[in-house]
Order: structure tokens, then sequence, then C-alpha cells
């Protein structure tokens, strides 16, 4: 086990716009800024040895977001001294989504559809071990993938298990 580990602090996301992002996270999903740091440009190798992009690639600012009970957003704008690739899809290695624990998930949808914001698909029922859940995907403006999931009354592997997944509903379980 990794020494000292307590558990996640922030998920980093790059972003094209802060304008966009701000815009998306704080008033579609309730995000709140906290503080914002100047960006870093290197006429070194700093920027290649630290954070594995070109030398000469920009940070132009970082901004820091907490979501309701736990997520921690650090977002990143670049000026990228090699051009930027495009998102990744979910079956792309590297592919990912940040999922959000909601109360309501049809409340939360309904919301988001509201707001304009595109919904992959149609709410799913999950099966398993994870019955009990629904859960849906959605895109941030930039085309990062979120998942809105809800299971109010539990999961079936829950009932038996000797260890459980964090719940952020329920975060000193």
């Amino acid at each position: 086990m990794l020494p000292g580990l307590r558990g996640s602090d922030h998920i980093g996301i790059t972003v094209p716009s802060f304008d966009e992002a701000e815009d998306f996270l704080v008033r579609v999903l309730g995000a709140e800024r906290v503080y914002t740091l100047a960006g870093k440009q290197s006429d070194d190798n700093w920027m290649q040895q630290q954070l594995d992009v070109h030398p000469r690639t920009k940070l132009t600012e970082i901004r820091f977001y907490r979501l309701a009970n736990g997520t921690n957003f650090e977002v990143f704008t670049y000026d990228a001294a090699d051009g930027q690739g495009g998102m990744p899809r979910n079956s792309d290695i590297g592919g990912h989504h940040v999922g959000l624990y909601v109360d309501d998930l049809d409340a939360a949808l309904e919301h988001l559809r509201r707001e304009g914001v595109e919904i992959l698909g149609e709410p799913v029922a999950s099966a398993g071990a994870s019955e009990g859940q629904r859960w849906v995907y959605f895109k941030a403006p930039w085309g990062m993938y979120f998942e809105l999931v809800s299971f109010p009354d539990g999961k079936a592997y829950e009932a038996d298990a000797p260890v459980k997944l964090w719940h952020p509903a329920h975060p000193a379980e």
C-alpha cells in the first residue's frame, strides 16, 4: 500500500477555454471556484521533465474548483508548442470519464437537458453486483465524458461485502 494514502485529492482537466469550462463547472454542475494560479513557462526542459509536454509549452493558467462532497478539479489551459490532440474516446488508451453521484438521477438528467448538455443515450439500469444502480453519460462542452450515477438504495454487492466502495452521500462509511 502507498504509505500515507488517504484518497483522491483532485482530478486534473485540460480545457480549451476557461470561460466555457467555468460556465459548465459552476453554472451547470454547481462547482465553486476556490483559487487561481498563474501559469508557467520555461526556457529549459522543466515542462518536459515535470509534465511530459513539449519543453516550450506554456501553461497559461490553473484554476481550482470544489464540486460538492469531496471532488476537486484542477483545471488547466495550455499554449502547446507542438499542438494539441483531441479528447480520447472511452475506448482509447487513456480514455476516461468522471462519475458524479446524484440522489435523483431523473431530476439531474432533466437539469442537464434544460442546460442543453449533450446526453449519450438513456439511463441504464445496472445488473449483477451493481444492481440497484442507474447511470447515463453526458459530455462537457469541450467533449470530456462525465457520468451521472445513482443508487439511493445501494447496490446488490453491498449485502455481504466486507469492503464497500466509497459513497459520496455517506463519506464516513
